[in-house]
């Protein structure tokens, strides 16, 4: 019978999203694949635990409130040389992934993303790209999954999102009224 491994002998990683569920969901997923999983919420916290301890392997959201994902790349990389970093984001461009691969991330994956993708990417194995959708999202969805995203980062707060999205307040909230197309 094969014996369990202790904690102090598994690979250590560190997960760093603001998406509570999808950061649990994952801490299960590598927990029954032998990590032994830390998570955080937000940039500060994921520079505690690496603090208290550098992981081996670490899978950051390139979107966080207050202090976005790349710059722990190298904050990390600074605590252990050794560490793998794969960064995930929902919004993917060649200027991030570049950015993230100079900063010293082993890999860059947008969501969704499945463990065993993810896996594959921390050591450094080709990882299967999510298939292209046949029918890509419409422009309005594209739109209402941007403002979305600008508004979780200003708290909901309408003014504040509409500034950042140079936008008059009056015209994202008839946007925010209307509902998107799913694709």
């Amino acid at each position: 019978m094969a014996s369990i491994p202790r904690d102090d002998e598994k690979p250590s990683i560190l997960l760093v999203d603001d998406d509570a569920a999808l950061c649990e969901a994952l801490a299960r997923a590598f927990e029954s694949r032998g990590f032994s999983v830390r998570t955080a919420r937000t940039a500060a916290q994921a520079r505690k635990e690496a603090a208290e301890s550098p992981p081996e392997y670490a899978v950051i959201d390139l979107n966080l409130p207050g202090e976005p994902g790349l710059p722990l790349v190298p904050a990390l990389i600074g605590l252990d040389p050794n560490t793998r970093i794969v960064i995930l984001t929902g919004y993917g461009s060649i200027a991030t992934a570049v950015e993230a691969i100079k900063r010293g991330a082993t890999h860059y994956l947008t969501k969704p993303a499945d463990a065993d993708t993810i896996v594959r990417a921390l050591y450094g194995e080709e990882a299967e790209e999510a298939p292209v959708m046949e029918r890509p999202m419409s422009i309005e969805r594209l739109e209402w999954e941007h403002i979305s995203r600008v508004l979780r980062e200003h708290n909901g707060n309408i003014s504040q999102a509409a500034r950042a999205l140079s936008m008059h307040r009056r015209t994202l909230q008839r946007k925010l009224a209307k509902r998107p197309r799913k694709y």
